[in-house]
């Protein structure tokens, strides 16, 4: 037994030997094996035989691009990706428990965040990248930010298993609840997103699991999906190359960039 063990993490496989110590990654997307152990690689090989589809290429770790070195010399706290979907809510779930016997909306919006969050990491093998629960000044957060070769989304989720949602202008209502203007603060954070960033920014509205929907008026530049339509965010487009999207996806990733708006 070669005592090595294989450890999953968004879009890369990491080999690691009995003490946690790295000995080699696997990166899907690239099919690219990088040994830290050259003396290793038939063991390496054999730890991620189950996991190859393919062929594969094996050498020493690819010399950092700018947006690598950028994520090696981030700070941990202000380091934005190990965010959970959801993170926000989790930590207000925890901090004030809803009362027993009583529903709490934030357990639906949680629920929601998760489902989209879940559908968005998905998409890193096609060359996206996501980030959650991305905090704003003054309070604010954007759940999900997308971005992938069609640019990138500020991404809102909302809970409708079974409802009726109807969509007008600024003003989005789920089944007999009031409207709440969830359209109009997706189009105010996309915007913040797009000046903290110095790029389009396009709002996104996720419905979970809707019974009906229904468009009346302008949506504008707001698009509307269901959970089971996020797939189509990642289509090849020609607005960014993949190392636009690494680029972008390091800036936004720092906590500082938000801080400034």
């Amino acid at each position: 037994m070669s005592g090595l063990r294989v450890v999953p993490s968004r879009g890369r496989l990491y080999v690691c030997d009995a003490g946690g110590g790295g000995v080699a990654w696997y990166d899907r997307g690239s099919g690219r094996v990088s040994l830290l152990v050259a003396e290793r690689e038939r063991d390496v090989l054999d730890a991620l035989k189950p996991f190859l589809t393919g062929p594969v290429t094996l050498g020493p770790p690819p010399v950092p691009d700018a947006a690598e070195l950028a994520r090696l010399t981030l700070p941990p706290d202000d380091d934005l990706a190990p965010n959970r979907p959801g993170e926000a809510l989790l930590v207000a779930l925890d901090r004030a428990p809803a009362p027993r016997f009583r529903a709490d909306p934030r357990r639906r919006a949680l629920l929601a965040e998760q489902t989209v969050g879940a559908a968005l990491d998905r998409l890193e093998e096609a060359g996206c990248r996501t980030l959650h629960s991305v905090p704003l000044p003054g309070g604010g957060r954007i759940p999900h930010l997308f971005v992938g070769p069609a640019g990138l989304f500020a991404v809102g989720a909302l809970y409708a298993r079974g409802r009726r949602v109807r969509l007008s202008g600024p003003l989005v209502a789920v089944g007999r609840r009031p409207p709440e203007p969830l359209p109009r603060r997706l189009r105010a954070d996309a915007g913040r997103a797009a000046y903290a960033l110095t790029a389009g920014v396009r709002p996104v509205l996720v419905l979970v699991d809707p019974a009906e929907v229904s468009v009346t008026g302008d949506a504008g530049d707001l698009r509307v999906l269901r959970e089971t339509e996020l797939a189509g965010l990642a289509r090849p487009g020609a607005v960014l190359r993949p190392s636009e999207v690494e680029a972008l996806y390091a800036r936004a990733r720092d906590r500082r960039t938000w801080a400034r708006l």
